[in-house]
């Protein structure tokens, strides 16, 4: 593996890895390839296009693509531009939607052309957009829309402006308890930090195909769309299409020669009970990452039993640091824990177990993790209060302040350095490794002019998934029915955030002190304690 690290923006490691593997295939999607030179070239012609719609420095361009070739050089485009990138899921409600490109301030997009209805609906509405990269001349009223062949026709940007390494690469968006997503700020530094460090835990190389599993909304992404451009290696990008289905999954594993695997421990499980192991052969793989959620030890041991020539990591982080924690599996599947650690702070960066008081508990006792890393973000987009909370200001030394995330997890330090996930201090949740704040589904649901009270619970769904279930109380008898409130929830949340089930009650079980019971709804829909955090 190179150690050398010339580039200190996103932009230039690619620029930088085109000049040393220009042939060499940077992604591949479906029997189609972009070679690192390509993606260099294609790169500039959009910087220039940008540039020459007045793109200002740090200006944000949203990428409202399913997964494509053009999404690579559409990322590496913005940023050569000197702009910032901001991965939008593209089946997005409209009003989820709408509210991105207000609170981003997004006047340029990159989209597909099956977002053509949404879009006009959106300018008509007196959403502002200057120009939509993807779309045929004429698709939305009012807007340039520029399809792929001319900007691929431009001459490609001479030289990039001038950026350092402190200014924005990309924002994030994630669930937000006010019902409203939040976006997470990551600059070129923080980027190259994880990039440099990701590649050099799982001793990255231009050898290597790594198996793009995750959208690039979800921030496992950066492992493939930052870390794998960094060091040489090829990206296969599997389509949406196959990541329903395991047999094509595991195929697609073997076919295409993968080396490294990243996924929520869900799409694992799934492989493993459905997707024909037995019959692939999966020599290739040499790592399997997976992480955003426990993987139950039992189905882990029987994948391990299958890919024995894999190294197994729990890879840990919240998407405002990227990843700081990792544990490498021991090779022999029995000797795995039931509980499996999240694992030890990685080099570069510090963690601290504290109580409620922000002061550092002793080796084994319970407590939340504060991280600090040169992977850490900038901030939360607009979001001053948020960010005040989010950061614990630490000062060991009189007059020198030390800055933490507080990562909201509960952990314990088993004695030896490696940390044990508890759980959470809030109501966040994973399903099906996204992020989601029970508080925003309430929210959304809240929303309804039918709705008097909302609650919202986690609820285990068998092999590791969760569902989410959720109750009403209404203004007026007869006034919303749980179907009407699931269309109301599905135009608002992401599809992983809609309540499966929804109940209309006459009134909540409460607490002593007056609040909603939730661990009682929890306990009276599935028979056993919520895994909410309730």
């Amino acid at each position: 593996m190179s150690t050398a690290y010339p580039a200190y923006l996103l932009s230039l490691a690619a620029e930088d890895s085109a000049q040393r593997f220009p042939d060499h295939p940077a992604f591949t999607f479906r029997d189609a390839v972009l070679t690192y030179s390509d993606l260099a070239l294609r790169a500039r012609s959009l910087a220039a296009f940008l540039l020459e719609r007045g793109l200002p420095p740090s200006g944000r361009v949203g990428l409202h693509l399913r997964k494509c070739l053009e999404l690579p050089a559409a990322l590496y485009g913005v940023l050569a531009a000197g702009g910032v990138y901001v991965p939008i899921d593209p089946a997005s409600p409209t009003e989820r939607l709408r509210f991105i490109l207000e609170d981003c301030g997004i006047r340029h997009l990159v989209a597909g052309p099956e977002r053509r209805a949404v879009l006009t609906d959106l300018v008509r509405d007196g959403a502002r957009l200057d120009s939509i990269i993807g779309l045929q001349p004429g698709d939305v009223e009012g807007v340039n829309c520029v399809p792929w062949s001319e900007i691929w026709a431009r001459d490609p940007l001479p030289a990039l402006p001038r950026r350092i390494e402190l200014d924005l690469a990309y924002i994030i968006y994630t669930s937000g308890s006010t019902g409203n997503p939040k976006g997470l700020m990551h600059t070129h530094a923080s980027g190259l930090a994880y990039a440099r460090m990701s590649g050099r835990v799982y001793d990255l190389s231009p050898q290597d195909r790594l198996g793009n599993h995750s959208p690039l909304h979800f921030d496992m992404s950066t492992f493939e769309y930052l870390t794998g451009p960094l060091h040489g290696a090829t990206t296969v990008i599997i389509p949406e299409e196959a990541t329903l289905f395991p047999v094509s999954m595991s195929r697609l594993i073997e076919s295409d020669r993968l080396t490294f695997w990243y996924s929520v421990p869900l799409a694992l499980i799934q492989i493993l009970l459905r997707g024909e192991v037995e019959q692939r052969d999966c020599h290739s793989l040499r790592w399997v990452l997976f992480g955003g959620e426990p993987f139950p030890a039992g189905h882990l041991r029987s994948l391990m039993r299958l890919w024995p020539h894999a190294r197994f990591s729990n890879v840990y982080g919240p998407a405002e640091v990227n990843q700081c924690t990792y544990y490498h599996l021991p090779r022999n599947p029995e000797d795995i824990p039931e509980n499996i650690p999240i694992g030890r702070i990685w080099e570069n960066a510090e963690g601290l177990v504290v109580d409620e008081e922000g002061r550092t508990v002793c080796p084994g006792q319970p407590g939340e993790l504060l991280v600090r890393s040169p992977t850490m973000m900038q901030g939360y987009w607009n979001q001053p209060g948020l960010n005040q909370r989010a950061f614990f200001d630490c000062e060991r030394t009189p007059g020198f302040r030390e800055r933490f995330l507080r990562t909201g997890d509960l952990v314990r330090d088993r004695g030896d350095g490696e940390l044990l996930f508890l759980g959470r201090k809030d109501r966040l949740v994973k399903v099906r490794g996204y992020r989601l704040e029970l508080d925003e589904v309430e929210a959304v649901l809240a929303s309804h002019p039918a709705v008097a009270e909302a609650a919202a619970v986690a609820l285990s769904a068998g092999e590791g998934e969760k569902e989410i279930a959720a109750a009403v109380t209404l203004r007026d008898e007869g006034g919303a029915d749980p179907e009407s409130l699931r269309i109301h929830a599905a135009g608002r949340l992401p599809h992983y955030g809609v309540p499966s089930r929804i109940v209309v009650l006459t009134a909540f079980p409460r607490t002593p002190t007056g609040k909603i019971d939730r661990n009682r709804l929890a306990r009276e829909w599935a028979g056993v304690s919520s895994s909410g955090g309730l």
